[in-house]
């Protein structure tokens, strides 16, 4: 419709309320008679609790109550869930470990959950909390995921041999082998994917309610999927019927995958809530969400690419051994799905990955803006450059020599996937183009001229999208004829309101601003699956869609009968029903106030006009791209500046292109943070955290970026009837390996080969002066 139809680049209608600060976040809401909890986080990354003292604490000032592992595990309520179905290499079970909210005999990482505190004021459980005695037994700690599976490693779990929690083995693996025996060139290289941190700029948080009188929950938090949310909590930690649960999502300000899990504190909120009879509040601080929050990325990938001598892709193996943490959470295990990333955009024939997960005394590990597929793009990419240096290729044309061509579609590659569409060579000719690649050595030797060294990095990247699941949208006209919508999505910065409601004005020939949107309430929304993994425009949308077209079907009915003429004969455009056997016409918000009325309806006709609409989505879709990253080293401090950044992206048709370079553009700096600054380290000897703060864990700023331009290349889907790919994860995924690339061919002439993330000052100083010592 005009200004609002699908395709137009309106501004978001979330952002005036968010900028003027009035946002309903999780730490805006205020319950009559709410009390503060504080947890209590173990400050040794292994130990025993020979004992706890919990005395003083409950006898200070405001203390409503002091919950310990005994409390917990007295209460009836159930441990977090764990997930289940993989394997280890012998083919038994995966070790499913216990994970209690509260340990109870041994602490598995600093920020591990002690003990929880509740009274009339933060500030008083936070003093109480300190009044707790713990009497620790210091073990063995383990930190690397390479070192947990060396023998006589300290085990995180007695019961579980070397640390493995599963292994997981995709693509064939005798084939593999057989083309690496045939090759004549086998490029090799060992990757360190470092971990990282969310940040998000909202902590996590959580209000917990007990309604003794209907024996019912309510759950006021950060998450990014309420119905499956609900699911897991009722029937893992509170064992009770879903109807037992209501799980209530405010605003969320991001959350890229952190926020999903049922924490600890969920649980513990509840716990207490029904304990003092009163709603208890929890409130992350950001030193606190660097102890307790889910971590990411951390894993050790050896990988090889076999070539012919004319420098076809015979065949990708790897080796990779991931960290998952302390404990498995519910989506830990996610990341394997995404394996398949690895095939790239390639025609490579034979692919094989071995993938082992072992237990450590760190965080537990989660899924991150990408889980695994910024990862694996990151390999294959780097592989690539690295074959082209190795044996004398140019970069781009060992690309466009390997590339899938758009008349092979749809495509199975030899790990996993099937592509389903895109003209991959055609976003690499549109980036180049972008980047204005033919121009760039002028550029580096001007660079050259100023004492800096200048770079440029390619990355065709290709990602899983939408994986196959369902999502629910309702449209409710009430008696005045105005609309509201709700969508089982939950949305945590993408713009889901712009963009659904496009969608739904689009078919309706609705004004979007007379809309009422709604998400994040189980009472509220009749289904869901939730956000996540680049779904909710996809699957999200097409359910609007299909609500929408049944909200037109029953309409053109009643509008046909109140003008009486056939229903064949009506027709609807821009929100207006007419014929040409008429000249009246109704506007669909007066045929909504007319189904209010039942004298006014057909024969027999419910009245009311409402519909509800499940998508289900049985194949995922795979959004693809090229990034093209220029930068500048400074050879005297080892600082790198990116000066250009080029993005050509499929994302299917575009909803909303403000929304999607939006979405580009936060994935880019993400993927650049990684790259060249962010990091979560840990003291190998005694597994202290020791970039706990944003003094010690930098983030990337406006200035640590150029200008992102992004220009798009839609092939649409025909996954869904929108023809919409994902794209939240989609910038992540491309700017790991194109700033890699990018650093590596800077430092090219000084013979360096492999730059390890984060590319920081020192460690890019270092690599120019040993090169030049070298020399």
């Amino acid at each position: 419709m005009g200004e609002f139809a699908i395709g137009q680049g309106i501004p978001r209608f979330e952002d005036p309320r968010l900028v003027k600060g009035e946002g309903r976040y999780v730490g805006d809401m205020v319950l009559p008679g709410m009390a503060f909890g504080h947890v209590l986080r173990s400050p040794h990354a292994h130990a025993r609790i020979r004992s706890i003292d919990v005395g003083a604490a409950r006898a200070a000032p405001g203390v409503l109550a002091v919950l310990i592992g005994a409390d917990w595990q007295a209460s009836g309520f159930g441990d977090l869930p764990v997930p289940g179905g993989l394997k280890r290499r012998d083919g038994s079970p995966l070790y499913r470990s216990p994970y209690p909210a509260l340990a109870k005999e041994r602490v598995r990482w600093v920020g591990d959950y002690v003990a929880f505190v509740v009274a009339e004021t933060s500030h008083q459980a936070l003093d109480a909390a300190e009044l707790i005695e713990v009497d620790y037994e210091p073990l063995p700690a383990i930190t690397s995921a390479v070192d947990a599976v060396a023998p006589g490693a300290p085990l995180v779990f007695d019961d579980c041999p070397n640390n493995i929690c599963f292994v997981q083995l995709e693509g064939d693996k005798a084939v593999t082998d057989a083309a690496f025996a045939r090759a004549d060139h086998v490029v090799k290289h060992r990757f360190v994917i470092n971990r990282v941190t969310a940040a998000s700029m909202e902590p996590r948080g959580s209000i917990g309610v007990y309604h003794p009188a209907e024996g019912r929950y309510t759950i006021y938090t950060t998450l990014q999927r309420t119905h499956t949310f609900r699911e897991e909590l009722a029937k893992f930690v509170l064992r009770l019927p879903e109807n037992k649960v209501r799980v209530v999502a405010g605003d969320i300000g991001g959350s890229f995958g952190m926020k999903s899990a049922v924490y600890n504190e969920v649980g513990l909120v509840l716990l207490a809530a029904k304990i003092v009879g009163r709603p208890v509040k929890w409130i992350s601080t950001r030193s606190e969400a660097f102890l307790g929050d889910a971590q990411a990325r951390d894993n050790v990938t050896d990988a090889e690419m076999a070539l012919d001598r004319d420098g076809n892709f015979l065949a990708v193996r790897v080796k990779t051994i991931a960290n998952v943490g302390a404990y498995l959470q519910v989506g830990g295990q996610s990341f394997i799905a995404n394996i398949g990333t690895l095939a790239g955009v390639y025609r490579t024939p034979a692919l094989h990955a071995d993938i082992t997960a072992v237990f450590t005394n760190t965080n537990p590990v989660r899924p991150y803006r990408g889980n695994g597929r910024p990862e694996a793009a990151y390999v294959i990419e780097r592989l690539v450059d690295l074959a082209a240096d190795q044996l004398g290729f140019d970069p781009v044309e060992l690309r466009r020599r390997n590339t899938i061509p758009p008349d092979a579609m749809p495509f199975r590659t030899g790990l996993t996937f099937t592509y389903d569409s895109g003209d991959f060579a055609r976003n690499m000719d549109m980036a180049l183009e972008l980047a204005d690649f033919t121009g760039f050595e002028k550029r580096r030797a001007e660079a050259e001229r100023r004492g800096r060294l200048r770079g440029i990095g390619i990355s065709n990247t290709i990602e899983r999208a939408a994986a196959p699941s369902y999502e629910g949208a309702e449209i409710r006209f009430d008696r005045s004829g105005a609309a509201t919508l709700l969508c089982g999505t939950v949305n945590q910065g993408q713009g889901h309101e712009t963009a659904f409601k496009q969608i739904v004005c689009d078919r309706l020939g609705l004004d979007p601003r007379a809309v009422q949107y709604l998400q994040g309430d189980t009472d509220q929304v009749f289904f869901g699956e939730g956000t996540g993994g680049s779904r909710s425009a996809s699957i999200g949308g097409s359910a609007c869609l299909l609500a929408s077209e049944k909200i037109l079907v029953k309409a053109k009915a009643i509008a046909a009968h109140l003008l009486k003429v056939p229903p064949d004969d009506m027709k609807f455009a821009d929100g207006i029903f007419s014929s040409p056997k008429t000249n009246e016409t109704l506007t669909i918000n007066e045929v909504a106030k007319a189904a209010a009325i039942p004298s006014r309806l057909p024969q027999d006709m419910e009245p009311g006009l409402t519909a509800t609409a499940v998508f289900n989505v049985a194949v995922d879709n795979f959004p693809n791209g090229c990034h093209v990253c220029e930068l500048e080293i400074d050879r005297d401090t080892g600082v790198i500046e990116i000066v250009r950044y080029s993005v050509v992206d499929d994302v299917g048709t575009v909803i909303n292109p403000l929304l999607v370079k939006g979405q580009i553009v936060g994935g880019v700096a993400q993927g650049v943070g990684q790259i060249l600054m962010e990091d979560i380290a840990f003291d190998a000897s005694s597994g202290q955290l020791v970039s706990g703060s944003f003094m010690d864990y930098a983030l990337p700023r406006a200035d640590n970026l150029s200008n992102v331009e992004v220009k798009s290349n839609p092939v649409p889907t025909p996954t869904n009837p929108l023809g919409v790919k994902g794209c939240g994860e989609a910038g992540c995924v491309g700017a790991m390996p194109a700033v890699a690339n990018a650093i590596v061919d800077a430092l090219a002439p000084l013979g360096v080969r492999q730059i390890e993330m984060p590319a920081t000052p020192e460690r890019v100083w270092r690599a120019i002066n040993n090169a030049s010592s070298a020399a």
